[in-house]
């Protein structure tokens, strides 16, 4: 693929978060709370998770270690951060729920597949053919800045999903008012920080890839955050009414 139909692409990847950004602030994703069995055939929510999750893995190192570059120390720094996020996602944090016999549709698996299939070959192809960072981008603005932006994010993300799980003993079911540290200002500060993580990610980049996978992001994130916060003020009376969706004092 030549770095102008790579660039196409990217585009027209982008261009397609923005619609479906609009899709989905008036179609809810039915998986989670929002499970459906309307959408067709159901899979164990773990496993769903597994197989949407670790697929991006895989596709991205084939790129990255199959291209024309060789890697670099920056390069294989970016990648780790990478793969630290989705080895968590994909293994770690499904094997963390304590959701024993619940469903997700299986059509949201292949969606979600889908997503990150994409994702890995747009930023695995980058890494492997087109862009290699040398050891002076490791000191530079961007670099530095994006990395701070990406752990603080993750870690808000680790922070808030740790809450949410533990809101359930296993064997447990239902759903209880979440509390504390970021909870106290949104609905959803796992996606929140999720999204600040990936935002931190394209200025560690500094790449159109990077950016790709901020927007992509942002607009699947935010429509979810604003249906779990639509879902939580009609089940609970009592849910806190200062509280925002999924950007504290926004939205």
């Amino acid at each position: 693929m030549t770095s102008e139909n790579y660039t196409c692409f990217v585009y027209g990847w982008i261009a397609l978060a923005v619609i479906i950004f609009f899709v989905l602030m008036f179609v809810t994703a039915p998986y989670g709370r929002h499970t459906k069995k309307t959408w067709g055939p159901l899979i164990d929510n773990r496993l769903g998770w597994m197989l949407m999750e670790i697929f991006v893995l895989l596709v991205l190192f084939w790129f990255v270690f199959t291209g024309q570059n060789q890697q670099s120390f920056t390069n294989l720094l970016i990648i780790s951060f990478f793969a630290f996020h989705y080895f968590n996602r994909s293994i770690i944090f499904p094997l963390r729920l304590k959701t024993k016999g619940k469903k997700m549709p299986v059509v949201i698996t292949l969606m979600g597949l889908t997503f990150n299939l994409v994702n890995g070959f747009i930023i695995g192809y980058y890494l492997g053919n087109f862009k290699i960072y040398d050891r002076e981008w490791l000191s530079s603005i961007p670099f530095i800045t994006g990395t701070i932006i990406f752990f603080a994010g993750l870690t808000i993300n680790w922070w808030s999903d740790g809450i949410l799980i533990g809101l359930r003993k296993y064997g447990e079911s239902g759903y209880k008012i979440p509390e504390g540290k970021l909870f106290h200002y949104v609905s959803c500060p796992n996606l929140m920080g999720e999204i600040i993580e990936w935002c931190g990610f394209a200025i560690l980049t500094w790449s159109l890839p990077g950016l790709a996978f901020f927007i992509w992001t942002f607009c699947n994130l935010v429509p979810r955050a604003i249906s779990h916060h639509k879902w939580y003020n009609e089940k609970f009376e009592n849910y806190p009414k200062n509280r925002k969706a999924v950007i504290p004092y926004v939205i």
